[in-house]
């Protein structure tokens, strides 16, 4: 009868057990594989004006191996060109814990910066890292910071140069330009001294908002400029639609560093492309993802193939 009692219990037990380790051996395994990196994406424009760069980023995903949804989620948030929006984006997604922060909108990065040292962030195109103050030196980045950079002293000469074959007779270019950027300080040096080797004179368009564009805009008739250049910026870039109609009006050449200008209506534009700059920061995101360190993950610069509409 004793040993009847241990043979049941026995029977009981064992099975009893491997259920139990079963059940616990499944749930780990659902938890697990519940766990897929998350990407914060923060983007200064909506999915209408700049979706496409978000396309490129996730072609980049793809071709690594990534789909957003199966082995890797993406948080995106659009300011819509309100750039006032970007503190609460960046401090729900440092909330929400992603495993790394994306984005090409400079201020985005700097209050990311600001708020979190732990969590890597990918820029997919800054005018000046270490200007901006988002690494030491572009080949040891030393923070949590790295990526992509887009502006180089050669590509600012460049354009001018392909703006004068334009206007072969040109003398006086008006520029603008953003002081309260940090970088375009360093960027319209680069653009005085390329004008310089032209002879051309410059005349600088400061412009700190909409209101400032229109005004510099509608007043640029006293000092008479042959064509006008943009240095790339978000305050530039999202009133391009502005600047390109007060140009088309006024029959006035322009030259622009990306090709949403042209997309807007102009008929000149020469710089880096940033579905490109995009495409490429999945490099990144796949290295951190893996184990590897921004701090020890270079900038890169743009590629010498640069884009150009004309």
């Amino acid at each position: 009868m004793k040993n009847g009692k241990k043979d049941v219990t026995k029977k009981i037990t064992v099975p009893a057990l491997c259920a139990v380790l079963f059940a616990l051996s499944h749930s780990a395994s659902a938890q697990q594989a519940k766990k897929v990196p998350r990407i914060g994406y923060v983007d200064a424009g909506s999915p209408a004006t700049t979706g496409h760069r978000a396309q490129a980023f996730m072609q980049g995903l793809s071709e690594l191996g990534y789909a957003d949804g199966q082995n890797i989620a993406i948080d995106y948030r659009w300011a819509e060109g309100k750039l006032e929006r970007l503190t609460g984006f960046v401090a729900e997604l440092i909330q929400a814990r992603v495993d790394v922060i994306v984005s090409s909108a400079t201020p985005a990065i700097r209050i990311a910066k600001e708020q979190t040292t732990a969590i890597p962030i990918v820029m997919a195109g800054v005018t000046d890292p270490v200007g901006n103050g988002f690494a030491v030196s572009l080949a040891r980045p030393g923070g949590n910071i790295t990526g992509l950079t887009h502006v180089s002293p050669d590509l600012t000469g460049k354009r001018l140069e392909l703006l004068k074959e334009v206007v072969p007779r040109l003398l006086r270019v008006a520029v603008l330009w953003n002081p309260n950027q940090p970088g375009q300080s360093t960027a319209f040096k680069d653009m005085q001294a390329a004008a310089q080797g032209l002879k051309v004179t410059v005349i600088s368009m400061e412009v700190r908002s909409r209101e400032e564009i229109e005004r510099v805009l509608s007043g640029k008739g006293k000092e008479r400029p042959q064509a006008l250049f943009e240095l790339p910026d978000p305050l530039t870039f999202f009133n391009r639609e502005l600047i390109v109609e007060f140009a088309a009006r006024q029959r006035l050449p322009a030259m622009y560093s990306f090709r949403e200008y042209v997309d807007a209506g102009s008929l000149m534009s020469y710089g880096t492309s940033f579905p490109d700059l995009f495409h490429r920061a999945a490099t990144y995101v796949d290295k951190i993802l893996k184990g590897a360190k921004p701090a020890d993950l270079p900038w890169s610069s743009r590629r010498s193939s640069s884009s150009s509409s004309i």
